[in-house]
């Protein structure tokens, strides 16, 4: 369902792969890190007294969906360092709110058309903090659940493909802050821009679970789906989060970029 931009090179079939003890359990882990970082990114109205603000303008809309095309097609598909010359762009994307007071950070600011939705979230300085904390929980809780989970549902097993399953994800250790490249950003002032895809996010999950809010909230009355026995095809919409990160004038700041779109419709990014 999510893909990102740090992908392992791994050639390997994936029904090879499945039987991997070790593949296995780093898929899990992959898993988890990418459900962590949704939820640290949109936890904010149930967590955080973060607001929804449908106050985007149409032209900055515009301008900011231009840009950050421009940074993702500027980046190599091996890393997500942005190279120097789209540094201006960055730079003006993370300090906007600095220009414009409307755009208050830690709120989701929205622009909302039929099928569509683009949300903007801006975090700074205390806020970047609470968030990296925010999304290592996340991610130790869910490993730590599959952990018990899987040793209760197979720990029995006396092969030796799953003991080393269980043994792997007993090994796992991930620093979310690692992952996200913090130290180096600060360290050597470094612009990073990360994505995580999904071909099919459920609206409903994304509201009601996540943010705590109905999804008419989010998405508009109009392009909700039906409050009685809505469908997959109802909750299915195309799903992807931009995570630029940096420390413009030596502040750290963050900027999630979101478009949404149902499925139904045609996408186009750019």
């Amino acid at each position: 369902m999510y893909e990102d931009d740090h992908n392992d090179d791994d050639d390997t079939p994936q029904s090879d792969r499945a039987l991997d003890p070790a593949t296995r359990a780093a898929d899990k882990s992959n898993e988890f890190r990418i459900h962590a970082e949704i939820a640290a990114v949109f936890e904010g109205p149930r967590k955080f007294d973060a607001q929804l603000r449908a106050d985007l303008d149409d032209d900055l809309a515009r301008d900011l969906q231009r840009r950050i095309a421009r940074l993702e097609k500027s980046k190599s598909a091996e890393s997500p360092i942005l190279p120097p010359d789209s540094l201006p762009d960055a730079q003006a994307i993370l300090t906007l709110p600095d220009t414009n007071p409307a755009l208050t950070t830690n709120d989701y600011h929205l622009r909302r058309r039929p099928g569509e939705l683009i949300v903007l979230r801006w975090l700074i300085a205390d806020q970047v903090d609470t968030f990296y904390t925010r999304i290592q929980a996340h991610f130790d809780a869910a490993l730590e659940g599959v952990r018990e989970d899987e040793r209760q549902a197979h720990a029995w097993k006396q092969d030796a493909k799953t003991q080393a399953y269980l043994d792997a994800l007993d090994a796992i250790k991930l620093d979310m802050a690692d992952r996200y490249l913090r130290n180096s950003i600060k360290k050597h002032d470094l612009y990073v821009l990360s994505t995580v895809t999904a071909d099919e996010m459920d609206i409903l999950h994304l509201a009601d679970y996540v943010m705590g809010c109905p999804a008419a909230d989010l998405v508009g009355p109009a392009s909700a789906p039906p409050q009685d026995a809505p469908t997959d095809r109802d909750r299915a919409w195309f799903f992807k989060l931009f995570a630029l990160r940096g420390n413009p004038q030596g502040a750290e700041c963050m900027c999630f970029f979101t478009y949404l779109q149902k499925t139904e419709d045609t996408f186009d990014l750019g």
